[in-house]
Order: structure tokens, then C-alpha cells, then sequence
């Protein structure tokens, strides 16, 4: 929409709205032009006639979405079969609102080498189509992205510079990366070969000599990582880039990381790392599937062990939509944290994360993103996602 739109007034009553520090069992939640406007009881002869009968559903903040690879699925959902970017992200948006997302960084790979079918120019092709996407006044949910760099890969580096310009606030997430087996998420590399016989159907040995093969070349290109990581580090001191340090493993790796201006310790496969991340001041992000799945599928900390170490910021999503909430009311049901601080874990903490202090809490003057879930057998669904900048025509008025 070219010119600001005055968003109408919408009110919820009846829910059990998840405060920061509380939970108000029978609450009335107004939002007024994308802002929350009122949080509070709802009395007895207070309740406007218009308001949306929640009916004890829970209200909560819209989650946010640190790290989300889900989009790499949507566009190529088969090996082979490749979609349209456009259509791609629109589609994608209604898979990542109906699990109560309303701000989702992307994550978009900057890498020649990989397996997966990311290249640099296709990194560019769906920056490109997000950025569009974010800026026409018609996505569903506010589309940011995760710029991931291999840090091996000096082309990767170079388009991914071109994407960093000027000083926005908040700079852009850029998480350094490094998935060569025998270090970080693959520092055991007999997952990375029992992923390869399970994702290519091939034997024990031939997935052994692949995993030797990709190992003995990219140990050609070790030199890079420090050149990556030294250029990042520029950006990040200039307020280009907000920095996050992926699968760390030890404590001299976030010593190395927070010299060069990391923020984040993102996925550390250690509680070593963590604890190392904690002390220096980086926030910490686990992935809420391992939270779901009781442990890491590749050998490493069990996210459930760090939040309950007081050690995690913010779950996301990895590459399951739908796990941030599931996650975050297991965590709850489980009494490993509070109701409050389990939901802070995928709206307020991811929000922190990114350096967003303008939404992930049910507070006057945040943004009125919400998500009216209810429990069903252990297991949350979400029944009503509203974004602050929902078109009007979405809201119920004239476009």
C-alpha cells in the first residue's frame, strides 16, 4: 500500500493471555492501527460487544522465527522438482502463519558447494524475491532473512557482501557457518555418513569415501574461514550485520567468536558452548525440533538440558515450522520452565535475538501481533493468526 492505512480496532476477550511475567486467565486484549492498546482483565460489563469470544483459548505474542529453512523445502520439495521463488514465498507464508509465526527470518544460504542444491545465485534470486515480498504491503507475515554463509566459500562471501549495505536498525542476521564433517553439528562424522546412506540409498562404504572425499576438499579452502570471518567481523562493527556463531562446540570457538563481534551462539552443540556463550554475553538460540524429539539427531546437547540450564534465549524453527510453538508448551507441560517463560522463548527471546525490541510480548505499545492457540491432547493448534500489518481488506473492512 503506497500511502499508511489506518488499521481498525480489534478486540479479544475471554482468553488466557500469556503475559511476560504472568498469565491473566480471563483477559481482554485490544489492538488498534497494528499496536497492542490495552491488556487487562476482562470485567464483568467491560467487554465491548464486538469483541472475539476466545472462549479460554491461550492469546499469545506472534512467535518469531530466528532460523527458519523451511522455505528450501517449500521451492524444491522433491529432488528435481524446483518452483517459482515468488510462489514459493507466498505459498510458504501460510504454512509458517498457521503455526502462529508473524515475523520468520528465511534462512538463505550463500554457498557454491553443496549438496542441497544451494547456490549463490540462487541466494540472490530469493533475497531478491523476500525483499519484494516484504515491501509490497501484502505478506501475510513480516519476511526477514538470515543471510548463512559457508565460511569456506570466497564466492559465497562475495555476493553476500553485496547484500550488506548501509546501516540498518536492526542490521541483518549473519550466521558463519562451517558444516565440513568432523567439527561442529558433524564433529562425530558418522552422522553425516548415516545421513548420506539415508538421504542418497547408498552403502556404508561408498558413503564413507564421500564423506573422505568432501572432507580432503574442503580442507583446500580452510584458509577462507579466517578471511570470512574477518570480513564479517568489519560489517559487523560498521552496523551491517548482526553476527551469530553456528554449532559451536568448545569455549575457545565463542572466544574467537565474540572477538570478532558475534551476538549469537546459534545451535551450540555443547553445553560447554553455551555456558562459554552465556558468560560473555551472546545470547544463545537452540532448535525447538530438538526440543520436540527429546535430543539432537545428530549426537549433540539436548536443547530441553540447556533451557533448563537457564542457557537459551530462543528457540526456532530449524526446518519444521510448527515446532517453536509445540516445543514451547511441552517445555511448560513438563514444568522444565513456566507457562510465561516458555512463550518468551519463541516470541520475546527470539525478538532480542535479532535486536527487535518492538514486538514478542502482550505489552500497550508493541506490536499487536497474536496467535489464539488451544491444546489438544498435549498438542497446541492454531486457531486465529493476527499480524500487525494485516491489510485491511484481511481485517474485515473496504480495501
Amino acid at each position: 500500500m503506497s500511502a499508511h492505512v489506518r488499521m481498525p480496532m480489534r478486540v479479544f476477550a475471554h482468553g488466557r493471555a500469556v503475559l511476560p511475567d504472568r498469565v491473566i486467565e480471563d483477559a481482554l486484549v485490544v489492538t488498534e492501527d497494528g499496536l497492542i492498546t490495552h491488556v487487562g482483565p476482562a470485567r464483568p460489563g467491560a467487554v465491548p460487544a464486538e469483541a472475539v469470544d476466545l472462549r479460554g483459548a491461550l492469546l499469545l505474542p506472534g512467535i518469531v522465527d530466528t532460523h527458519s529453512d523451511g522455505l528450501e523445502t517449500e521451492l524444491r520439495p522433491r529432488p528435481g522438482a524446483e518452483f517459482e521463488v515468488d510462489f514459493g514465498v507466498s505459498s510458504f507464508e501460510g504454512r509458517v502463519r498457521a503455526a502462529g509465526v508473524t515475523t520468520v527470518f528465511h534462512g538463505v544460504a550463500f554457498e557454491s558447494h553443496n549438496r542441497k542444491g544451494r547456490t549463490v545465485d540462487r541466494a540472490r534470486r530469493i533475497d531478491a524475491a523476500l525483499r519484494e515480498r516484504a515491501g509490497s504491503g501484502r505478506a501475510l507475515v513480516d519476511h526477514r532473512t538470515l543471510y548463512r554463509l559457508d565460511a569456506r566459500d570466497a564466492e559465497g562471501l562475495a555476493a553476500l557482501e553485496t547484500c550488506l549495505t548501509g546501516t540498518p536498525v536492526p542490521p541483518p542476521l549473519v550466521s558463519f557457518e562451517d558444516h565440513t564433517p568432523g567439527q561442529g553439528q558433524y564433529r562425530d562424522s558418522a552422522f553425516y555418513r548415516r545421513w548420506l546412506e539415508g538421504t542418497e540409498g547408498i552403502s556404508a562404504e561408498e558413503a564413507q569415501r564421500r564423506v573422505e572425499t568432501l572432507v580432503a576438499e574442503r580442507d583446500t579452502r580452510i584458509g577462507q574461514r579466517e578471511i570470512a570471518l574477518g570480513r564479517l567481523a568489519e560489517h559487523a562493527a560498521l552496523g551491517r550485520a548482526r553476527l551469530l556463531a553456528h554449532d559451536p562446540v568448545t569455549e575457545a570457538e565463542i572466544d574467537v567468536a565474540a572477538a570478532n563481534g558475534v551476538s549469537v551462539a546459534e545451535f551450540p552443540t555443547t553445553i560447554e558452548a553455551a555456558r562459554a556463550a552465556r558468560e560473555r554475553g551472546l545470547r544463545v538460540v537452540a532448535g525447538a525440533p530438538n526440543v520436540l524429539r527429546g535430543g539432537s539427531h545428530s549426537g549433540n546437547v539436548a536443547a530441553a538440558e540447556l533451557v533448563a540450564a537457564g542457557l537459551v534465549d530462543g528457540l526456532s524453527s530449524d526446518y519444521l515450522p510448527s515446532a517453536p510453538l509445540a516445543a514451547a508448551l511441552l517445555l511448560a507441560e513438563r514444568g522444565v520452565v513456566t507457562l510465561p517463560r516458555a512463550v518468551a522463548l519463541v516470541t520475546s527471546g527470539p525478538a532480542s535475538v535479532a535486536g527487535l525490541s518492538d514486538r514478542g510480548e502482550l505489552v500497550e505499545g508493541l506490536r499487536g501481533d497474536l496467535a489464539v492457540v488451544t491444546v489438544d491432547r498435549g498438542w497446541p493448534t492454531v486457531r486465529m493468526t493476527v499480524a500487525a500489518a494485516d491489510m485491511p481488506l484481511l481485517a474485515g473492512v473496504g480495501a
